[in-house]
């Protein structure tokens, strides 16, 4: 469920991964992980 709503709202505000991971100072592929439901952490 946290992974649809991070992708819902990065979607909302138009931001891509890339744009949401530097916001949050993380990697791209963290974003991604996110999102999939790999790491929660």
């Amino acid at each position: 469920m946290l992974n649809e709503n991070i992708k819902a709202i990065r979607k909302s505000k138009g931001l891509t991964q890339e744009e949401l991971a530097i916001k949050l100072n993380v990697v791209r592929q963290t974003i991604s992980k996110w999102e999939q439901g790999v790491s929660h952490s």
